[in-house]
């Protein structure tokens, strides 16, 4: 892996390109490249952390949506990887300690695009100014993708990430049966990664 003299590899620095052009020039085709080089990996990182599938889908959509609607607050110390995977990762022990799961250890070594060991601070102080901020902020999905879904995933979508409604909330706010409402939100999630990665001409 080629890293230049800032000490970053040419892949981190093509997303600092993304970042700028997504913050000054709101491209939506710089979100979409970012979260099709990063969903994959976010979303197994959280799947080890907590071993449910649906629940590492929602939680891969939440990273990405809190990482976006901070995106001008990103400064380029770091990697944008070991940014968002931290924003993955303190998302993720919140959710795990409002549901109290048992989970595996944390101490995982992960590296980022440099191929530097990445160490997840896990803050407890929550006095902290940019955690506060980030948690303040509610569930955003980047409209720009949800208004392309169609009709009945849209409501599915505002329903589960806006609303934050239970799937059992779901299915007796729609009358669907629990089955059903899994299945489609899964598909709905589908359909928002094919739209962000420039796909939704197969939609």
């Amino acid at each position: 892996m080629e890293i230049n003299e800032r000490g970053f590899s040419n892949k981190a620095l093509e997303d600092f390109d993304l970042i700028d052009r997504a913050v000054m020039e709101k491209d939506q085709q710089a979100y979409a490249t970012l979260m099709k080089r990063y969903k994959k990996a976010v979303y197994f990182m959280i799947l080890k952390m907590i071993r449910d599938a649906d629940d590492a889908e929602d939680l891969t959509m939440e990273a990405f949506a809190k990482a976006f609607r901070n995106l001008e607050r990103f400064k380029k110390d770091y990697t944008f990887s070991t940014w968002l995977f931290r924003i993955a990762t303190n998302n993720t022990i919140d959710f795990i300690r409002k549901k109290k799961l048992k989970t595996m250890s944390l101490n995982n070594t992960l590296s980022d695009d440099s191929g530097n060991s990445v160490n997840i601070d896990v803050e407890d102080d929550d006095n902290n100014p940019q955690d506060q901020f980030i948690r303040s902020q509610r569930i955003d999905m980047v409209r720009i993708f949800v208004d392309k879904l169609p009709a009945k995933y849209r409501k599915l979508v505002q329903l589960r990430y806006f609303d934050e409604l239970s799937y059992e909330e779901i299915a007796q706010e729609l009358d669907k049966p629990l089955g059903t409402v899994k299945a489609q939100l899964h598909r709905s999630r589908e359909l928002l990664y094919e739209i962000a990665s420039g796909k939704e001409h197969h939609i």
